[in-house]
């Protein structure tokens, strides 16, 4: 009985808290998005931190489109290699898939691998070759062929239509690049903060209990009293217990 309420209170420890929904509009070829997602969001997904955050990328930013009969036609802040590396990155949100030897991996952190390859590639070569290709030989993907067919087709372009759709929704409209969400509501304070320290907006931005990760950051102390005090009943059960 003891055995079994310890391991209950430590379940109960470690699910209590609630991942935070984070939504990053951003463009593949915007010198502050490869710094946001190179040194902020890439850094806090791999922390203990960061499997209490599900991430959605939204590769669109400024750009524009428009439809001339079945087409659409986009025009992008950094010009066309921008449109095409958002398609890219469109389709890899879409297709990546995770092989049998990348058993550590799962669909959103081979997908971050993939997106923060692209961005920080591009950035430092800058050949005027988009490193689709390239990126995916380096991190072994397997279906590059399927990601590079819809980038080049109307699924591509259908797939980034629906991302230029869902960033004009945004309320209040995007202004910069790139724009974090939390749980699907602006908070311009939330947004500023994330840009420097994605850590610590994530935490602010979790609902009680916050997870333990979050009292380990500088300042955090005070921000884990749910959970604490779950513990503390739990660790005050067992003792009794154990006098018994």
């Amino acid at each position: 009985m003891l055995v079994k309420l310890i391991g209950f209170c430590a379940l109960l420890a470690a699910c209590s808290a609630v991942k935070v929904p984070l939504t990053v509009y951003y463009e593949a070829l915007c010198p502050d998005s490869v710094r946001f997602i190179t040194d902020q969001l890439y850094p806090t997904k791999q922390s203990p931190l960061g499997r209490y955050i599900d991430v959605t990328l939204i590769p669109f930013g400024k750009a524009s489109f428009k439809t001339e009969g079945s087409d659409v036609l986009f025009t992008c802040q950094h010009g066309p290699n921008e449109c095409y590396g958002n398609k890219v990155q469109a389709c890899a949100i879409q297709h990546i898939q995770v092989n049998s030897y990348q058993n550590s991996k799962t669909k959103e952190s081979l997908t971050l691998d993939y997106v923060k390859c692209l961005m920080q590639t591009w950035i430092t070569f800058k050949d005027n070759v988009y490193p689709g290709a390239r990126c995916a030989k380096e991190l072994q993907l397997a279906n590059w062929n399927v990601i590079e067919e819809c980038a080049n087709s109307t699924e591509g372009s259908k797939l980034l239509q629906d991302y230029g759709v869902r960033t004009q929704q945004l309320n209040p409209p995007l202004d910069s690049v790139p724009t974090i969400v939390f749980n699907h509501q602006t908070d311009k304070d939330l947004h500023e903060l994330g840009l420097r320290d994605l850590q610590s907006a994530a935490c602010r931005a979790m609902r009680e209990p916050k997870p333990h990760e979050c009292s380990l950051l500088p300042g955090g102390a005070a921000t884990n009293v749910a959970t604490f005090s779950l513990i503390s009943i739990c660790a005050a059960i067992v003792a009794f217990f154990k006098i018994f």
